[in-house]
Order: structure tokens, then sequence, then C-alpha cells
């Protein structure tokens, strides 16, 4: 149950006379509402109150009535128990009612629900109060209710204002405190159990529809009971709905905290078990090193500067028997976009034979490579971005922005490059790419924003500092059970969201 379920529960209690218990002695509310009847015909008499056709509400009847009151109730229309008007925008286009305004002016998302309301985002001029609103401000004190959209929001206004069409002004024909006490404490109910009707955005009343309100209106004696139950009741509410509030924003990070924990544990070796069998991690390395031999030979990558050796001060955790480490500089290539006027939006053409397609971040960050619709000319790639292009299995990787999401690109791939904000990673053979990918996503990504520069854009850091980072290496064997462990662990965490 949430706090406001929890609100609306004991609001309904109220209004059905179970909240308090009934006193035979109160005076019923029958002669309760003679009182107000005969003040409503006074005011109409004396000309203070005018009610016109849509505000004139049905008579009750038996099929009116949803439930059974205490001897000492009554049923009674909204109406009948209250003179009430809506409000206007005064035109927006006419900047003479609102530049520099000095009257207040209340919107709905200006309303303190349950509150007082003083200060709003706007206000209007003497000219928009006068032509708009006739002279007639709702004095300080008023009752006010939104009945459009969002509906039954209640309020009391803290100074003279005028307010706009979703929201009236509500004057009891009664000036008696507890009545208007009362009805401020259930008209967020009983509001929300009218006719409404379907508007483009949402739920709305009308003037009729409020005019035949049902309220409840017990002895007000009892009313007197009924808003101090209430008013002791609701501090415990607010302390249920923080209490709500804390446990969902809990319940909405959970997901995420369980998963960066399941990460944390995979890549130092704590979700999987040692299988002696396993080749260790130092034949590895000498696969690694040998298969990057090879393809420098081949001519298929250059050869680099030697990375230094990795110091002890720079393990990123104590690492299990039978593991390694190594620089991701050595596991891998690495080619960042093209920079400065490279790639421009005046070279991009259509789509054709003779084009080549330029991959952007949103191929790495929605993992889809047909989206995007620049190309190139082939003749200008084949004269300076040659280097650039991408192959199936390649990885691209976002590195501006968003940061670190990471794409295998498949077979069947568009001749395609990289652009400025993307960087393609070739990750060697002998290494499993997926556990390569799970530890880039944990860490290097996390060290990659941590190190990033600039405020508005952030990137991946320089290569000569991100090709220096330590990546933990287990067995060949034992990186496909992390791996197997992981996508298990996380698709319990994804069906927790």
């Amino acid at each position: 149950m949430t706090a406001q379920d929890l609100k609306n529960a004991i609001l309904q209690l109220a209004v059905q006379g179970k909240l308090v218990p009934q006193n035979p002695n109160d005076e019923p509310a029958s002669e309760l509402l003679k009182r107000i009847n005969a003040e409503k015909e006074r005011q109409i008499k004396g000309g203070t109150v005018s009610i016109d056709k849509k505000h004139i509400p049905s008579l009750i009847t038996e099929d009116d009535i949803p439930y059974d009151l205490p001897d000492t109730w009554c049923w009674v229309r909204f109406a009948n128990l209250v003179s009430f008007f809506s409000g206007k925008t005064p035109e927006r286009h006419t900047s003479e009612y609102w530049n520099n305004g000095e009257y207040t002016w209340v919107s709905i998302a200006d309303m303190v629900a349950d509150g007082t309301t003083i200060e709003t985002k706007e206000k209007i001029t003497k000219k928009a109060y006068l032509d708009c609103f006739a002279g007639e401000l709702s004095p300080a004190g008023t009752m006010i209710m939104s009945f459009k959209l969002t509906i039954g929001k209640v309020s009391i206004l803290g100074v003279d204002a005028v307010h706009n069409e979703a929201i009236i002004s509500i004057f009891p024909f009664l000036d008696n405190k507890v009545l208007k006490s009362y009805l401020f404490k259930v008209l967020p109910l009983v509001a929300n159990g009218g006719d409404s009707k379907n508007a483009v955005k949402g739920k709305t009343l009308n003037a009729t529809s409020l005019s035949n309100l049902m309220i409840p209106l017990p002895p007000l004696a009892e009313q007197q009971r009924i808003i101090a139950k209430i008013e002791e009741l609701m501090p415990l509410v607010e302390e249920y709905g923080k209490a709500e509030e804390r446990l969902t924003a809990m319940n909405a990070e959970f997901p995420d905290k369980l998963r960066k924990s399941i990460l944390q544990q995979a890549i130092q070796g704590k979700l999987t078990e040692r299988d002696p069998a396993d080749e260790p991690a130092s034949e590895l390395l000498k696969r690694i090193r040998t298969e990057k031999e090879r393809l420098i030979k081949e001519g298929k990558i250059k050869k680099e500067k030697p990375l230094p050796p990795i110091a002890e001060e720079e393990m990123p955790f104590e690492i299990p028997d039978g593991w390694a480490v190594i620089r991701i500089g050595d596991v891998g290539v690495y080619k960042k976009g093209p920079f400065g006027s490279s790639i421009t939006k005046n070279m991009f053409v259509p789509k054709g034979p003779d084009s080549v397609k330029v991959y952007e971040q949103k191929n790495a960050i929605q993992k889809d490579h047909t989206l995007g619709e620049y190309y190139i000319k082939r003749s200008y790639f084949n004269e300076k971005l040659h280097g650039f292009e991408v192959f199936p299995g390649d990885v691209i990787v976002s590195c501006a922005g968003t940061i670190g999401e990471t794409y295998v690109l498949p077979d069947g791939i568009e001749q395609g490059i990289i652009n400025q904000a993307l960087m393609r990673m070739k990750i060697v053979l002998s290494l499993n790419l997926d556990y390569f990918l799970l530890y880039f996503d944990y860490v290097l990504k996390k060290t990659a924003q941590g190190s990033s520069k600039g405020s508005a854009i952030k990137n991946i850091p320089p290569f000569d500092i991100f090709k220096k980072m330590v990546l933990p290496l287990p067995p060949f064997a034992e990186q496909q059970r992390i791996v197997d462990r992981v996508n298990a662990l996380l698709a319990t965490c994804d069906e927790l969201k």
C-alpha cells in the first residue's frame, strides 16, 4: 500500500463515519443543513450569490447514494454547500497582460497541496486583472481546488489572488471554520469520485459535475472529531510516505548496484571455482604475444613502443592463483576516429555504389549497425581514410559524451569507417572477447569516465593512459566460465527491474 493509498483509506473511513465514534447527543447534520440552506437563500436574495443553470444541482435519488451513512449524517450536493467559480488564463500573446505583473495568478503547479499557496511562478498586470477578472480577486483564506487533469488538489490561498480555468475558488455558504476544514480534508477524495469526462490530457470535471458531487455531511461536532483524527494520523502517513520513497529508491537502485557487485566479484575471480586442469594464464600470455608478433610480421598491425612492466602497486586487487596480468595495449590494436576536418557535414553524400558508410556513436550505443545515413565518397575514403575502416569482429566504442558503450560488429556489415566520436578495437583471438568486454564495461569504462577531460563532453583518456591500464587475465577456460556465470546472474538482475 502506498502512502496515497493509506491516506485515501483513512479519508474513506472518515466519509463513511467509521473513523471516529458517533455521539447520539450530537445535533444531527439535517439541522446543520437547514442553516446552510437558509444562508444560501439569504445570499441569493441579497444578490451576493448568483446561481446559473450549470450550478443548480440535481435532486438526490436513491440511485445516487453510493453507500449508507450513520443515522445522524446526510447526503448533500456540493453546490448546496458552497458557491464556486473557476478562473481564466489571460491571452498569452498579449504582452501587456504578463510583463511586469503585480497580481498573483495561480496555476495547478503553484498550488501547495493540503497547505497554503503564497508564491507563484507568474503574475498578471493590472490590465489583465481588470480585463479578464473584472477586478475581482479571491481573498486570502479562500479554499481552491483543481478540477481538470489533476483533480482534487486543494489548497488555501495565503494571499489575495486570481487563478487559471482549471481551478475553482470555493466559498461555503455557512461561514464556519469546522465545516470549511472538513471540506478541505475530504474534497480530494470526493472530487476524484465525481462524474469526470475524458479530456485530451486526462480526466476533467465541469461546472455540472462539480455541482453534483455527493458530499457525506456529518454533524458539526463529529466533523470536528474527524478533523482532529485526520490531523493526528496524517503525520504518520507522511512518515510512511518518506519510508516508501526511500524503499522505492532502494528498489530502483538495487538491480544496478547488484549488477556492479556481480561484475566486481567476477573480475576478481570470486564467482567461479579454480580448476587445476585449466592451462595457466602464463601460457595464454605467451600465445597473445606470439599472435601480436605474427600480426606485426604480416604487416596487419604496426609495431608500437613496448609498454612498461606492471609494477606491484598497479595491481587492482589480489590476483588469484593461475591468473596473470597484462596491459590492455598488449591484447589489441586501438584506433580513434579521424579528428579535425577529416569528416565534415559538407562531405556527406547519398548512399550508393561509390559511397562508404560513416559509423556513428548511436551504432555503438544502440548496438545496431544499420542505423545512420551518413556516407562519404569512396574516392575520399581511399585517399585519406582507409586506416579507419572497420570489419566484422571489430569492436566499436563510444568515446565522447556517453563513454564506453561497446558493440561487436557482426558479419555482413556495410563497408565503413568510424567517425570522430568512436574508437575501434581489434582484440587478439587468443583472448575471450566476451571476457574482455565484461572487464572493459565495468573497470575500463569507469576509469575512462574518471579520467576524462573537459566538463561539457567527456572523452576516453589518451592512448598513453588507456593502453597502460592493467587487465587481470584468468586462464582461457575460466574466462568462459566467468562469462557464463555473469550472464546468468545479470539475467536475474534484469528480472528485478
